[in-house]
């Protein structure tokens, strides 16, 4: 049965749902088994000890940038109407969003995604932050927080379509971006190589960076197939969170879509993972103090999301992998907020994997 076919008898909303559920449920079982975190890859990069989580995010970043750079050259994928490059967007807001995102992701030690993966794995401390970050980010949205995060993406703007492509900007062409993400791949497997030989590292890294391909895949044939105005999109868990909060408070939900699936599929398969590999147990917080850190940094986490327009996986992933230039300034600044606070809260020797620092490390 094709896709038209599904769309015809079941309609949009379903086959997009289920989509989202499918990419959701294999996204949390290959990032849950691979322990894909952006946090502990980057402590890992500015402790200057390269070793298996930095090796797993660029394994799971670089097959994402190959996967869609050769869907596009292949007329399987157009991105040109994405938010992330047709619509207007702010460079303040990616800088200082993505500072912000990284600063409360070490905090929380998880990133959105991760969150959601910890907590269907029994951690109450990433479960409660990822409420909290849903929080945020719904206040940042359309609440409480909304004029200022406003007022801080209009500082500095730039236009939709050539003016916020990296590729169209440097000239390179999806030719280039396709070479480039060869490059990241290229030092992704020198770095798995130099880190153990763990399947579920390899397995698990690549299959969660092609999810991400698989969903931008996924909804631009659904909206190439149907009549009904259907958004091409990546994976992202910032939106969605903020989404399925308001359909917990409220009686009338958003439109059911992509999003509506994909956060109760991570969730299932990250719990399959955990099952799986025998990793399920609770786990709390051991004092005030670190209750009031995580809940501080899921905020920030929330507004400096929402603020970027993306989170490590939409911007950082699903975003880099079309060369969004928005996405990439976020994705640098996850990186500068993250290794500095990692520094100044959980580091003693940067350079040096000490018993606390690698306590740190792990998620």
């Amino acid at each position: 049965m094709d896709l038209g076919t599904l769309l015809e008898r079941f309609g949009e909303p379903m086959v997009l749902g289920t989509g989202g559920l499918i990419v959701g449920i294999l996204f949390g079982f290959f990032a849950q088994r691979s322990r894909f975190c952006l946090r502990a890859a980057i402590v890992e990069f500015w402790r200057g000890h390269r070793g298996e989580k930095l090796a797993v995010w660029l394994l799971a970043f670089s097959c994402a940038v190959v996967g869609v750079q050769l869907l596009i050259l292949a007329g399987m994928l157009d991105v040109g109407n994405a938010r992330q490059l047709a619509a207007r967007g702010s460079i303040s807001g990616a800088l200082l969003g993505g500072l912000l995102f990284g600063v409360g992701m070490v905090m929380t030690r998880g990133c959105a995604s991760r969150l959601l993966i910890l907590s269907a794995n029994g951690n109450l401390r990433a479960l409660l932050s990822g409420l909290v970050f849903a929080v945020a980010a719904q206040a940042s949205l359309s609440g409480a927080l909304e004029p200022t995060r406003t007022a801080m993406a209009a500082w500095w703007t730039v236009d939709g379509g050539a003016s916020r492509d990296l590729l169209a900007l440097s000239g390179m062409g999806h030719g280039g971006g396709l070479a480039v993400g060869l490059v990241w791949l290229a030092a992704a497997l020198y770095f798995a190589s130099r880190s153990g030989r763990s399947i579920w590292k390899w397995v698990g890294g690549v299959g969660t960076g092609l999810m991400v391909v698989a969903g931008w895949w996924f909804t631009y044939a659904v909206s190439t197939t149907t009549f009904e105005v259907v958004p091409v999109q990546g994976l992202t868990f910032s939106g969605p969170s903020a989404e399925w909060l308001m359909r917990v408070l409220i009686t009338s939900p958003a439109t059911v879509g992509f999003d509506f699936g994909l956060l109760p599929g991570v969730f299932l398969g990250s719990l399959l993972g955990a099952l799986v590999g025998r990793d399920w147990k609770i786990e709390g917080f051991k004092d005030g103090y670190s209750m009031g850190r995580y809940i501080f940094g899921a905020v920030l986490m929330g507004f400096g999301s929402m603020l970027a327009g993306g989170c490590a996986v939409g911007a950082g992933m699903s975003g880099g992998a079309v060369f969004a230039l928005t996405a990439w300034l976020t994705l640098l600044g996850m990186w500068a907020g993250a290794g500095l606070t990692d520094r100044l809260l959980d580091s003693r020797a940067p350079t040096t994997l000490t018993p606390r620092a690698t306590a740190a490390v792990a998620p």
